[in-house]
């Protein structure tokens, strides 16, 4: 499930500063990343994500940073963890309520 990342956080960091430097040499941000994609050795596409993802990240761009996209996916592993710990006591609590049940009636 967990994506290999084939690009050190250096090498995208060079890759998106080189698009940010370069970008007003170029008729349009995807006129950049074409030239500037091979020389980092990846697909263009992969570069405009990361060059928007940075954009994001520095508010220039709308969007859910990646630090507020790790904290959602804390969260909702969080919620995930308590809510299949509610449905293992309201089991236990059912199970002890009617083995309560059942005592009294053979007493």
């Amino acid at each position: 499930m967990n994506k290999l990342n084939k690009f050190s956080p250096e090498v995208r960091e060079r890759a998106v500063r080189m698009v940010q430097e370069h970008r007003g040499e170029y008729p349009s941000l995807w006129a950049a990343v074409e030239s500037i994609a091979p020389k980092i050795g990846c697909v263009p596409q992969t570069l405009l994500e990361w060059v928007k993802r940075a954009e994001v990240d520095a508010g220039m761009r709308p969007g859910t940073t990646t630090a507020e996209a790790q904290r959602i996916k804390e969260l909702e592993r969080e919620i995930k963890e308590l809510r299949r710990a509610n449905d293992i006591l309201r089991t236990a609590s059912a199970f002890f309520a009617q083995a309560e049940l059942d005592r009294k009636l053979k007493s």
